[in-house]
């Protein structure tokens, strides 16, 4: 690709590749906005695999149209981000199209065994996270939501807004 002998030519080529096609991804962050990265919907999270992988495929490309294609791959879907988000901000009806709903797992200190089954998460993973946000008492907790990420929040307190709930089923 660079003229050099084969070993030396596969080392230079994934160190410059590799930098020409970070500087493109952090040049794209700059102007599309942390977004970009972020975890907000399961969609986000899609496009920052997405995005790795096609630097790591940029990084070990072979010919200067491998390479084109897979920076060209990464422009395409921060651009489809910044669409469905704009769409999203716009619309709820494309909102319930892109993503799911949160699930209610878990209601004042009491499982729900419904949600669990429908998620297919356990009464395990649920103590992991009650144990996580330093939960001591389950009739401390206010709820417990399988977010549209697939993260797990838990709200306890002694009181809970009940706009904290808003749109979780």
């Amino acid at each position: 690709m660079f003229g050099l002998p084969a070993y030396i030519d596969q080392i230079v080529r994934a160190g410059v590749l590799g930098a020409i096609c970070l500087a493109f991804i952090i040049l794209a962050v700059r102007l599309v906005g942390l977004r970009s990265f972020s975890k907000m919907t399961a969609f986000d999270f899609v496009i920052t695999l997405a995005t790795g992988s096609l630097l790591a495929t940029a990084t070990v490309a072979t010919s200067w149209t491998a390479f084109v294609q897979a920076v060209t791959g990464i422009g395409v879907l921060m651009a489809v981000q910044v669409i469905l988000a704009l769409n999203r901000r716009n619309s709820k009806d494309s909102l319930r199209i892109m993503e799911n709903e949160p699930l209610m797992l878990m209601r004042d200190g009491t499982f729900l065994e419904t949600a669990l089954a429908e998620s297919r998460v356990t009464r395990e993973d649920i103590l992991a996270k009650l144990r996580a946000a330093n939960v001591l008492e389950f009739s401390s907790v206010r709820a417990v939501v399988l977010e549209t990420t697939g993260d797990i929040s838990v709200l306890h307190g002694d009181k809970m807004a009940s706009e904290m709930v808003e749109g979780v089923r």
